[in-house]
């Protein structure tokens, strides 16, 4: 999937840019839904248009895949991606809702959120 250039994610998958990266903090909060204790969801927007994709500058951003595995992360600052392949479910430690994600679709994780992505196939 693709991430802007400034992302935090990082694991034993690759990337394809030589630059570190950190998260793409939206400036709307108005689409993140709230939990009752634990905090905002996972957003996803599935098959954003082509125009929405390019507003949010998608194309411009780097690439990072990740095989078949089931790793915890933990977002320090709001991340947002967009999946160019692959399916992974993302299931938060705290209670809030898991997510299942795939081509195509844009998705934005809560800073502070600890959660479990398992990657049933390979994603980028």
């Amino acid at each position: 999937f693709v991430l802007p250039s400034t992302s935090t994610f990082s694991t034993s998958c690759r990337r394809s840019w030589p630059f570190p990266v950190s998260p793409l903090l939206l400036s709307s909060s108005s689409s993140t839904k709230m939990a009752a204790t634990t905090g905002p969801e996972i957003t996803v927007i599935s098959q954003p248009d082509a125009t929405f994709l390019e507003q949010k500058g998608v194309m411009d951003w780097g690439t990072w895949g990740c095989g078949v595995s089931k790793f915890p992360w933990t977002y320090d600052s709001a991340e947002t991606c967009y999946l160019l392949k692959g399916k992974v479910t993302v299931t938060p430690t705290d209670g809030r809702q898991p997510v299942t994600i795939g081509k195509g679709d844009y998705v934005t994780f809560p800073a502070g959120m600890s959660c479990t992505w398992d990657v049933t196939e390979a994603v980028q």
